[in-house]
């Protein structure tokens, strides 16, 4: 452990310097003054790194510059943000101590020194900081994985065209209902582009993403205002979960995305009822008793948009189960 004391007695540093070693520390650096310190902590200048030294002890009664000012403006240098710092102060001048924790300071010793109690002190404070170290290197090891983890899992979670949901996280939604006990009225909305394969073999995949991407924007911003989270499949089609929705209002919503998508006005020269892309929507409601019941739901809304496509698009369909 490498330690620095600041005292501008230079008695006081050798009777410091000497319990320290004879308490098993070797490596210490002596300031005669704290601006002595500050030049030998590099604090004040733009460097990065470690710190210096592992644990400072610092006089209180020093000309020029007193201790309580230097551990303040050791304590602003973010390498010294935790580096224990422990005063030294005689018995008559106790009252500047609680400036002294104000200013950052963690521990303190009286003059003159007692080998004994400045080992403990030292023993303790270098114990904190070794915990202190131990836990801030676990948290950046969380965090890091963390960071990946979610960088991962983001992947297979997140379509990467709308940025909604993948269609498999709706599943597992209407899936977990099974969970929770009781009858729910569940309504599936699924939407999907009328003749959107064919612009995409037109257009190529970089305009179909972006078209899929305004569309699920405007369609994101339907659901927010009534809690319903919509998903994607990797396809293009949408699909919004709606618990406790009825049919009614199932159907509203229905109508809301078809005209919200029409209103884009996103050129479509493949569409065949209009020169701008279109929507079909299907909704399905139901009163769903478990799991099973809830993906039968998701199943009919499916094949239902299909339905309202292969009809002529640009149209919603709705049943009630």
């Amino acid at each position: 452990m490498r330690i620095l004391v600041v005292d501008d007695i230079e008695d006081s540093r050798d009777i410091t310097e000497a319990a320290l070693l004879s308490a098993g520390y070797s490596e210490i650096v002596m300031a005669a003054s704290a601006w002595e310190a500050l030049k030998a902590l590099d604090v004040g200048r733009t460097v990065e790194g470690a710190p210096h030294v592992d644990i400072i002890l610092l006089d209180i009664i020093m000309p020029e510059m007193d201790g309580i000012e230097a551990c303040a403006r050791i304590r602003r240098d973010r390498r010294y943000a935790d580096i224990p710092i422990i005063m030294v102060t005689s018995l008559d001048d106790m009252d500047s101590l609680s400036n002294a924790f104000v200013a950052g300071a963690n521990d303190y010793v009286t003059k003159p020194i007692n080998r004994i109690e400045l080992a403990a002190r030292v023993r303790s404070a270098l114990k904190l900081k070794a915990e202190l170290d131990r836990r801030q290197a676990r948290e950046r090891e969380l965090l890091t994985f963390l960071s990946s983890w979610g960088d991962r899992r983001a992947n297979l979670w997140i379509d990467e065209a709308t940025g909604l949901f993948v269609g498999e996280v709706a599943e597992a939604y209407i899936a977990a209902g099974a969970k929770y006990p009781g009858e729910d009225v569940v309504s599936v909305i699924a939407l999907e582009l009328d003749r959107f394969e064919a612009f995409r073999a037109a257009n190529g995949e970089e305009a179909s993403q972006g078209v899929l991407a305004q569309v699920a924007r405007a369609v994101r911003g339907l659901a927010a205002t009534i809690g319903i989270i919509p998903a994607a499949y990797r396809n293009g089609m949408i699909i919004l979960v709606a618990p406790e929705l009825a049919a009614g209002s199932a159907r509203q919503l229905g109508e809301a995305l078809c005209s919200t998508v029409a209103r884009l006005r996103l050129r479509n020269p493949e569409s065949v009822g209009s020169d701008h892309v279109t929507a079909s929507v299907a909704t399905v409601t139901g009163q769903a008793k478990g799991g099973t019941d809830r993906i039968f739901l998701l199943t009919q809304a499916i094949a239902k948009v299909k339905d309202a496509i292969a009809a002529g698009g640009n149209r919603v369909m709705a049943l009630q189960m």
